[in-house]
């Protein structure tokens, strides 16, 4: 995961498993949401439990469980993946105020509420073997009902060009719960003009 410690913590490897890896799919709604709640229910307790849980301990009691909105299976959203031709370097403004760069892999495309849209799709600048694609977003919701600062998604590359952007798997950086991580902001082509009520909400008090 990217803006918290530059690697994906453990307790977050099963919140990533999708159809990304062979391309869109159908879930089966039940199946899925159970194992998404489930999978939401053991990120808490690694949260509350780990020592190196990004939840600082005197904050546990307000911020834990985390919040989200009803697992929705509507906004698994099928994407195809435009790829750069050169990998553009960003460099991303960041909570901290330091600059992150970032290569720009591809965008991508898909279609949510009736428009077609778009997000890009990142890895850390020198990555040479691509494990996920960082795409940091804000939305309607943003400031508001979720995190003030964006969320993020992390998608398992695919050998089609073809995806699921799952939102409901949307989740807060690690500096939604303590100030002492340097997380991205998403750039503005990633901040959609739509509401994406799905996924992880702003924390609580």
């Amino acid at each position: 995961m990217l803006g918290l410690r530059g690697s994906v913590a453990p307790w977050l490897v099963i919140l990533f498993v999708s159809a990304c890896s062979s391309g869109p799919s159908a879930p089966d709604d039940k199946t899925y949401a159970d194992r998404l709640a489930a999978a939401r229910v053991v990120k808490d307790r690694q949260f509350r439990e780990d020592a190196d849980s990004p939840v600082p301990k005197e904050k546990r009691d307000g911020l834990l469980p985390l919040r989200y909105f009803p697992i929705d299976a509507s906004y698994m959203i099928p994407a195809a993946l435009k790829l750069s031709d050169d990998r553009p370097v960003f460099e991303m403004p960041t909570s901290t105020g330091a600059l992150r760069r970032m290569q720009l892999v591809g965008v991508l495309e898909f279609t949510l509420a009736g428009e077609r849209r778009s997000l890009g799709a990142f890895v850390e600048d020198g990555t040479q073997q691509i494990a996920n694609l960082f795409v940091p977003f804000a939305d309607v919701t943003t400031g508001k009902e979720t995190y003030s600062a964006g969320r993020y998604l992390d998608i398992e590359p695919t050998t089609t060009g073809y995806y699921t952007i799952d939102f409901n798997r949307a989740y807060n950086p690690y500096c939604a719960y303590n100030a002492a991580y340097e997380c991205p902001f998403p750039p503005p082509s990633n901040r959609m003009s739509v509401e994406i009520r799905a996924g992880e909400r702003a924390p609580g008090a």
